[in-house]
């Protein structure tokens, strides 16, 4: 059954200002220059750490101006908005440069937005006094089984949300930077989840995480295999479990490389896929006793989280430019999710449940 009702993509509605892409890498390449590609929206620069990298990209995608530095495209006076997808020790520096340019209006930094919530709070309050707009790429928000799966919610088809669960067994794509920093999933692969149960439910009061290294990783390590129990206020209690190991990878054995996620309620249910592991379309279905008669219903569509909800991360910002109003992905609201990742990891330090009012953010 095709998408009926639903809005699994979003409507573009601006596209008129100019970027400026800092980043060569996987994400930058095969995410966000694809997707901006297809949206129409205006690149007019592009800078890495290695220029050779930038012009292989540049090349490919169509972009006639490649800097030398991060910096100097930073100060390129015809970039509006500055797309960083960099190592997070390094993008705090970038974003305070782009602050003081009077040509940017805006910038869409990469998740984890920096280090620490400490750094990170720093990052939300000098954004705010600058005037400019700071959004971060929490782009698992724009997965269309994620949208669809909020407008149900939002609906009243489930009822009360009861029991919420984000069930991963495959391997990510962990870029050689990280084997520089002592924190692993829950910082880059879990923060997916985290946020957009978040995005689905609200603020959590409390988490309660634990781990296990990965087997398969070769650096040092504090969380490789994750598992983190939240509960919410509204009294939904939710698990994102993370197994980047999900069995061994050899000639000849067959890995059943999955991510399944379901949501119950007191009057239906919903559950599905997430499709980046296998390159395929997320998919929904959802029983409700109030809106399909206890019959299953299956909206389907053919694009993917990879690359087009990166379609969706740059749409938001370009229309908040254009109507003055707040970006649906604020750094303020970021920076809740990455206390909620702190309280994560004090969560294994501790081996203790945390309440998200032991971490600071105001």
């Amino acid at each position: 059954m095709v998408s009926t009702g639903f809005e699994p993509d979003v409507k573009v509605r601006a596209r008129e200002y100019r970027i400026g892409c800092i980043g060569a890498g996987m994400i930058m390449a095969e995410c966000h220059l694809a997707a901006y590609y297809e949206a129409g929206f205006p690149v007019v620069a592009l800078a890495s750490r290695t220029r050779a990298n930038a012009e292989k990209v540049a090349a490919r995608w169509g972009i006639k101006t490649i800097h030398d530095t991060p910096e100097q495209l930073i100060e390129d006076d015809r970039v509006e908005i500055v797309d960083l997808a960099f190592p997070p020790d390094q993008q705090p520096a970038l974003i305070r440069h782009a602050l003081k340019q009077p040509h940017v209006k805006a910038i869409l930094a990469q998740k984890p937005l920096a280090l620490s919530v400490e750094e990170a709070v720093m990052l939300r309050d000098e954004a705010a006094a600058s005037g400019k707009i700071l959004s971060v790429n929490q782009n698992m928000r724009y997965d269309q089984s994620m949208r669809v799966l909020k407008q149900i919610i939002d609906s009243g088809a489930l009822g009360e949300i009861v029991f919420a669960e984000i069930d991963m067994h495959a391997i990510p794509h962990w870029q050689t930077f990280l084997a520089d920093y002592d924190r692993l999933t829950l910082a880059n692969m879990s923060v997916h989840h985290l946020d957009v149960l978040r995005f689905l439910f609200g603020d959590p009061d409390e988490i309660t995480t634990m781990t296990r290294q990965d087997p398969r990783t070769q650096f040092e390590h504090t969380d490789g295999i994750t598992v983190s129990t939240l509960r919410f206020p509204s009294g939904v209690l939710a698990v994102s479990l993370e197994d980047v190991w999900s069995g061994p990878r050899e000639q000849g054995y067959r890995d059943d490389q999955h991510i399944n996620w379901r949501v119950d309620g007191t009057k239906g249910v919903a559950k599905g896929t997430i499709g980046w592991p296998k390159g395929v379309a997320s998919t929904l279905t959802y029983a409700s006793t109030e809106t399909t008669g206890g019959k299953w219903v299956s909206p389907s569509w053919e694009t993917m989280w990879f690359p087009h909800a990166f379609i969706g991360v740059m749409e938001q910002l370009q229309y908040a430019l254009k109507t003055g109003t707040p970006p649906a992905l604020s750094v303020a609201d970021n920076v809740k999710t990455m206390a909620l990742v702190e309280a994560g990891y004090r969560s294994m330090a501790e081996g203790r449940t945390i309440k998200l009012s032991e971490v600071r953010v105001d």
